[in-house]
């Protein structure tokens, strides 16, 4: 779990209703620099308060679990995100998305017909 004090400097609402969030933080140490990356990309939860968090309110995040399964999105929109996060971290000599995104589909298109009966 990552925690550092941020500002909250900046929100804005996405048209299909997601927000982008902006925080502003004091330099961070080297550990918490490496933590960050680590997390870059990954889906997580944010807490945010103004006072300190408490040392019994941080053992209540650390043992939170909690399942997320998006069911405001169709699985072919959240198939489409996935595609899009993996080619902003890979996008395997493709300059546009939609390249990519045809390319990937043709593959598992494929992938599902060779594996009908003819």
């Amino acid at each position: 779990m990552l925690l550092i004090p941020a500002l909250l400097s900046n929100f804005r609402g996405l048209k299909d209703k997601t927000m982008v969030i902006s925080f502003e933080t004091n330099e961070l140490t080297p550990e918490q620099l490496v933590q960050l990356s680590q997390n870059f990309q990954l889906f997580g939860y944010l807490a945010f308060k103004q006072d300190q968090f408490k040392s019994e309110q941080i053992k209540l995040l650390e043992e939170a679990k909690i399942d997320y399964e998006d069911k405001t999105k169709t699985p072919s929109k959240r198939l489409r995100d996935v595609l899009f996060v993996a080619f902003k971290q890979e996008p395997e000599g493709y300059t546009e998305f939609e390249a990519y995104y045809q390319s990937k589909m043709e593959k598992f298109i494929n992938h599902i017909k060779n594996r009908l009966m003819p």
